[in-house]
């Protein structure tokens, strides 16, 4: 992937709870970031609409019409001199990693997650996120918990000395998808390098009714990360600027904050229109969605 950026290979500051943070401005306030392939493929475009929005720090998931994935060395190489050129950090390689069905060739898979880490490496992000696996046609994905397990485990021990951590997101329709489930895979694979991505629309998008008291509370000590996005029951369109939908992400924040929390606010508005393994938001869009979550956080306090 070409040179090393300087401070390759070092390990991160580490918040008071125990885990890497990445371009940290504040060792008390949390941060936010975006998945900026909402707003453009363009890396230029993404940029300018987020730095208008005082956000430099990017889930990078996509651009150049390309998964993050997908992307050659030369187009890693010249990613990276962009943000660099710009001030803005990559928070977390957004990878479609455990997105799969689970019987699909999981060696080729593991060799794509082996990439992702090299990834973070290479722009410098403390986190990946992961997945928990679709299930095969016609098939219960719980009837496979002990192979979710199993590459949970490895990808965890991959990493055992590497500058990063698995967030792992409660995506709709895969194992984890549930809270029950979350709890059962966190309690299973204790470990600081694997960290709940929490995604209070995705349980929406489940139908999982009181998602304070239902997900967030039980699962509250296996968060290390945010996905800001909110649904209303019944619509899976499109999602709702942070405080609008059923995702009850203000008393949410209210307790991460109360806790100390210092990480990565992800902001995935999904406004425009909520996809597969992405969203469309836009710039007009984008600052609604930013705006929402920057009243939320001041209330608490949180000048981000």
């Amino acid at each position: 992937m070409g040179s090393r950026p300087a401070g390759y290979g070092l390990l991160p500051r580490v918040s008071r709870w125990g885990r890497p943070v990445a371009f940290r401005r504040s060792s008390i306030m949390p941060t936010i970031s975006a998945f900026a392939d909402e707003v453009s493929q363009d890396p230029q475009a993404q940029m300018d609409t987020l730095a208008a929005n005082g956000i430099n720090h990017i889930e990078l998931r996509g651009a150049l019409g390309l998964n993050v994935m997908k992307f050659s060395r030369e187009q890693v190489t010249d990613l990276r001199r962009q943000f660099t050129d710009r001030g803005f950090g990559v928070s977390c390689i957004a990878s479609p990693i455990g997105k799969v069905r689970i019987d699909e060739d999981y060696r080729q898979h593991f060799d794509d997650f082996k990439r992702a880490v090299d990834l973070a490496e290479f722009f410098g992000a403390g986190y990946i996120r992961i997945f928990s696996y679709y299930p095969p046609e016609g098939r219960d994905v719980g009837d496979y918990r002990g192979e979710v397990i199993a590459r949970l485990a490895e990808k965890v021990d991959y990493i055992a000395d590497r500058p990063v951590t698995l967030v792992l997101e409660n995506e709709s329709n895969l194992f984890g998808a549930y809270p029950e489930r979350c709890a059962y895979l966190h309690a299973a694979v204790p470990s600081d390098k694997l960290v709940m991505a929490f995604d209070p629309a995705n349980f929406v998008n489940m139908n999982v009714r009181n998602v304070y008291q239902t997900c967030w509370l039980p699962l509250r000590k296996s968060v290390g990360y945010f996905h800001i996005k909110d649904f209303k029951y019944g619509e899976k369109d499109h999602a709702v600027p942070a405080g609008q939908g059923d995702g009850h992400i203000p008393e949410i924040l209210r307790d991460a904050a109360a806790d100390g929390y210092d990480g990565f606010l992800a902001l995935e508005p999904h406004l425009g229109k909520a996809m597969h393994s992405t969203g469309q938001t836009g710039p007009e869009l984008f600052k609604l969605a930013a705006d929402a979550l920057k009243t939320i956080c001041a209330t608490l306090g949180w000048r981000v």
